[in-house]
């Protein structure tokens, strides 16, 4: 039950990130401010979430991790409610950025709240549980907002999101363990910075800031590939996206899954599959049936890769929060500069599918940099936190973690 009450704040979240992108034409008629300003809600929700992953997570070390996350999901509702009742921009704009602040930090620190709910073996698993509910999120999110603004407005939006949130404050204050936040002595911000000494941290928030790069790279234009290169009408684009959220769910679990087999392998042939993928899309693109097939397969694949990198980079840090952050920092960094290159390449003439090919060029990069880190964590002959801990299913640290706090249950 505890881990269906971080799924629900999860949910919560996810809606407040996608849900303003179906409803940025009514919002900035109603606030009566330009597109490109109503844009500042996405683009200045992301920034908030990569700087406030890593301040929030450093600013919150070494207290008892349940009272932080219900203390992040109240931030997120006084967000969202300021979002619902702002009379002009700036109230709004200040009302993301407030629901933003609790992003990075409640997927850092519920990841590693998660592990602690289940067996070590189901570690993986256990952290795709809790972004469950980020992904079915993406799937609903646009056109949960789009019918509800559509029928009672954008203002109905945030507040049934603000009414999800405190029922999640309720969820994770009532239902997760008190035992499962724990904080062990060594858990300062000190320790907790020393731990990005380690060559398999950077290497796997590089991956990750990689995958998502080329992946969201392409994403942010996929609208106009379906419109411009594949012949899809704008009403078409809708349930394309849903597709492509579908994905996610089924790459969620079977990622999860396969990183408490071999999280490696896992990892690198999901960025090999992903790297395929928008190769394939690039190349395709003209085709209705394909583009439907390979738009669910980069949903698959792109977000395969999140529970094994969660895990993967924590075992790496020992386990402190600060590192489950940095991942969620490093994604959307990622995030923002593959936009910025898909965007580069469609002026530069490239077209609609240039985002595409440039997508896996970078995803190419990544699965470099994945394989450099499985071959420098294989257990032979190497030590520290760049040796075993890091590599396989990470059942070996998440044991060792277990014997560190005797409260821990299974």
């Amino acid at each position: 039950m505890g881990l269906l009450a971080l799924a629900l704040g999860g949910f919560g979240i996810g809606l407040t990130e996608f849900v303003i992108a179906g409803l940025l034409p009514q919002v900035s008629r109603s606030l009566n401010v330009s597109t490109a300003a109503a844009g500042w809600l996405i683009s200045g929700y992301a920034l908030t979430v990569a700087v406030g992953a890593i301040g929030v997570t450093a600013a919150t070390a070494g207290l008892p991790r349940k009272p932080v996350l219900v203390g992040l999901v109240a931030l997120f509702v006084a967000g969202n409610l300021l979002c619902a009742i702002a009379p002009n921009y700036p109230t709004m704009l200040l009302g993301r950025v407030v629901a933003a602040l609790c992003h990075g930090t409640f997927f850092g620190i519920g990841s590693l709240v998660a592990r602690r709910l289940v067996p070590p073996e189901r570690a993986s698993r256990a952290v795709a549980m809790m972004f469950a509910g980020l992904t079915v999120a993406n799937v609903l999110g646009v056109p949960f907002g789009a019918l509800v603004g559509e029928r009672w407005g954008w203002r109905a939006t945030f507040w049934a999101i603000t009414g999800t949130g405190a029922v999640a404050v309720a969820a994770i204050a009532v239902l997760v363990p008190g035992w499962a936040g724990r904080v062990s002595g060594g858990a300062g911000l000190r320790t907790q910075l020393h731990a990005f000494r380690s060559i398999q941290v950077w290497l796997t928030l590089t991956a990750t800031a990689l995958g998502y790069g080329g992946m969201f790279g392409a994403f942010s234009y996929l609208a106009y590939t379906f419109t411009e290169v594949t012949g899809f009408s704008s009403t078409d684009v809708a349930w394309l996206l849903v597709v492509y959220g579908t994905g996610l769910v089924v790459g969620n679990i079977a990622g999860g899954r396969g990183a408490d087999h071999n999280r490696d392998a896992t990892l690198i042939v999901s960025l090999i599959g992903l790297a395929a993928t928008l190769t394939a899309f690039g190349l395709l693109a003209s085709s209705r049936p394909a583009s439907v097939i390979l738009v669910f397969l980069l949903g698959v694949f792109g977000f395969a890769t999140v529970p094994g990198m969660i895990t993967r980079v924590t075992d790496a840090a020992g386990g402190v929060p600060l590192a489950a952050s940095a991942n969620v920092s490093a994604s959307n960094v990622g995030n923002a500069v593959g936009a910025w290159l898909g965007g580069l390449v469609i002026s530069a003439g490239w077209g609609y599918s240039g985002p595409l090919f440039v997508g896996a060029g970078i995803v190419g990069v990544g699965v470099g940099v994945m394989g450099w880190a499985a071959w420098a964590a294989r257990p032979v002959g190497t030590t520290g936190a760049t040796g075993a801990t890091a590599s396989g299913g990470g059942v070996e640290e998440s044991r060792r973690q277990g014997r560190r706090n005797p409260a821990r249950r299974p």
